[in-house]
C-alpha cells in the first residue's frame, strides 16, 4: 500500500473537527492544517505529523496512518489545553468519516502528551491516533 489515502482522511478529519459546534466554541475556529501565520491565536488547534504503515493482505491494500494533532495555547496552566483536547478525542472516538478514496476501518486514541514549551509561556497537549483505512 502506498500514502494514496492520506490526503482523503486528513480532509475528513479536518472537516469532522470543524463541524463539531461544541469544539468550534471552544478554538473559536481555530484549526489548522499548518501552523498560522503571523501571531497565532491564544488557542488553537493543528494537525500535525503523521506516519504511514503498510496493513495490506490477502483481502487488499490498506495502511495504518499514526497521526498527531496538536493543541497549543499560551493560557495559564493546562486545563484549557486539556478541555479541548478531551472534545476533540471525544469528536474522534467513533468518527463516522467518509473518504474522497478508500475507507476508514477504525480510529483509535494512542497516547497524549502535555508540555510546556517557549520558556514556560504555552502549553501544548499532542494526541496521538492511529487510522486503520484500505483503499477501495
Amino acid at each position: 500500500m502506498s500514502y494514496v489515502i492520506a490526503p482523503a482522511l486528513q480532509t475528513a478529519i479536518f472537516q469532522h473537527l470543524a463541524a463539531d459546534t461544541a469544539l468550534s466554541v471552544q478554538l473559536g475556529g481555530a484549526l489548522y492544517d499548518a501552523i498560522p501565520p503571523a501571531t497565532p491565536p491564544a488557542t488553537y488547534a493543528l494537525l500535525g505529523v503523521e506516519d504511514a504503515i503498510d496493513r495490506s493482505d490477502t483481502s487488499g491494500h490498506g495502511a495504518e496512518h499514526r497521526l498527531t494533532i496538536s493543541v497549543v495555547t499560551n493560557a495559564s496552566g493546562f486545563l484549557a489545553a486539556k478541555q479541548v483536547a478531551a472534545r476533540i478525542c471525544e469528536v474522534l472516538e467513533e468518527p463516522d468519516l467518509t473518504l474522497s478514496r478508500g475507507r476508514l476501518v477504525g480510529m483509535w486514541f494512542d497516547r497524549a502528551e502535555a508540555r510546556k514549551t517557549e520558556g514556560d509561556q504555552t502549553r501544548r497537549i499532542d494526541l496521538r491516533f492511529r487510522a486503520r483505512v484500505e483503499d477501495n
